[in-house]
C-alpha cells in the first residue's frame, strides 16, 4: 500500500476540496458500507460545496440529509458504526459539535473499550474549522484540541491536499472513530496529489514539508502554507524546517524530536486558543523528548483566548498569520 511519500507517486495538481471530494468518491465506490450523513449534503452538495455531486452518483441511500439534529444524527452514526457500516458524518461547523458531544464523549469514544474490544468504531467525522470569512464566533471555531483530549478518539488536521486524500482515507478505513477538521480557508489551496486509490498516510504521522536546520515550525492546517512562504522569506538568512503535523493525536513525537535534534528551536504554530492545547501538548512532548536540544525558548503562535470576532479588523487582529510566525522566528535566531 502506498504512503506518504510523492516522489515515486503519479500525481495530479487538485485543491483541498477537490482532494475530499475525490476521496470521498473513491471510499464509497470501493465499499459499500461506507456512506455520508449530514445538513445540506446532498442536493445542496455541503454548504461550503465539498460533497458536490455524489449524490447523484450514488443516490439519497448512500448520501443522507439529515435534520438539523447533530445530537440526533451522531448518535445514529454511532449505531451504525457498532452494527458494520462505515458513516462519514459531516457537522456543518465544528462549533456545532458541542451539540453532539454526550453521544461523542461518552458513546462513540467508550463502546469499543466498555466492551472488551468486541465492538468495533468505524466512523469518521468531516467538520469544518476556522477563522477568516466573517462568520462570527459559532461558525469561526477551532476545536479540534478539544476532541484530541478524549481517549478513544483520534483527530487528523491536514495541511496540503494531499494529506487531506490520505488521512481521509486512513480515517474511514479505521476501526476507530476519527475526526477529520478542515480548515475553511484552505480549501482552494492546490497541489500535487497521488492518483493511486489506495495512498493513505498512517495516522500520527508528521511529514517535513521543508528541511531545514536553523530553526523548527511545527504547523497545521492553513498555518502550513503561511510557514512555508515565510521559510521562503528568509531563505539565505534562515534555514527553516516546516513540519505539517497532521496528526493530532496520535501525535509524533520522533519527528518532533528528529527536527529539534538538528535545529534546536522550535515554533508551534496552530490556529487555536493557546492556553491548554495543541500548541502545549506539542511544547510539552519537545520539552520531555528533547529538553537538551533546545538552544532557545519555545514559541506559540496561535489564537488569543478569546472567542472569533465578526468584525472584519478585529477578526484579522484575533488571526495568526505567517507575519507572527516570522516574529518568533526572528525572536529565537
Amino acid at each position: 500500500m502506498a504512503s506518504a511519500g510523492l516522489e515515486a507517486e503519479a500525481t495530479e495538481t487538485m485543491t483541498v476540496r477537490e482532494a475530499i471530494r475525490e476521496t470521498l468518491r473513491e471510499e464509497m465506490a470501493r465499499d459499500e458500507d461506507v456512506f455520508l450523513m449530514g445538513e445540506d449534503i446532498a442536493t445542496m452538495g455541503g454548504v461550503l460545496d465539498v460533497t458536490g455531486d455524489l449524490h447523484e452518483q450514488f443516490g439519497k441511500d448512500r448520501v443522507r440529509d439529515t435534520p438539523i439534529g447533530e445530537s440526533g444524527f451522531m448518535g445514529a452514526a454511532t449505531g451504525a458504526a457498532a452494527t458494520g457500516s462505515r458513516p462519514v458524518v459531516e457537522i456543518m461547523f465544528s462549533d456545532f459539535l458541542g451539540v453532539a458531544m454526550e453521544q461523542v464523549m461518552n458513546q462513540m469514544a467508550k463502546m469499543r473499550y466498555m466492551f472488551g474490544g468486541k465492538t468495533e468504531m468505524p466512523v469518521t467525522v468531516r467538520t469544518t474549522e476556522g477563522g477568516g470569512m466573517g462568520a462570527a464566533s459559532q461558525h469561526s471555531g477551532t476545536v479540534h484540541s478539544w476532541i484530541a483530549h478524549f481517549p478513544g478518539l483520534m483527530a487528523v488536521a491536514p495541511g496540503t491536499p494531499a494529506a487531506a486524500k490520505g488521512l481521509l482515507k486512513s480515517a474511514i478505513r479505521s476501526d476507530d472513530p476519527v475526526f477529520f477538521f478542515e480548515n475553511k480557508m484552505i480549501y482552494e489551496q492546490s497541489g500535487e496529489v497521488p492518483v493511486d486509490e489506495d495512498f493513505t498516510i498512517p495516522l500520527g504521522e508528521a511529514h517535513v514539508e521543508r528541511e531545514g536546520s536553523d530553526v523548527t515550525v511545527i504547523a497545521t492546517q492553513r498555518l502550513v502554507g503561511e510557514s512555508l512562504s515565510v521559510a521562503d522569506e528568509l531563505e539565505g538568512d534562515t534555514d527553516v524546517e516546516v513540519i505539517d503535523l497532521r496528526s493530532l493525536y496520535p501525535l509524533d513525537t520522533d519527528t518532533i524530536v528528529e527536527s529539534l535534534e538538528k535545529t534546536g528551536r522550535l515554533v508551534v504554530a496552530d490556529e487555536s486558543p493557546l492556553s491548554y492545547g495543541t500548541h502545549a501538548e506539542v511544547v510539552a512532548r519537545a520539552v520531555e523528548n528533547a529538553f537538551y536540544s533546545l538552544d532557545a525558548p519555545i514559541q506559540r503562535v496561535g489564537v488569543p483566548d478569546t472567542h472569533m470576532p465578526f468584525s472584519p479588523s478585529l477578526e484579522r487582529e484575533v488571526l495568526p498569520d505567517g507575519a507572527e510566525v516570522r516574529d518568533a522566528i526572528e525572536r529565537i535566531v
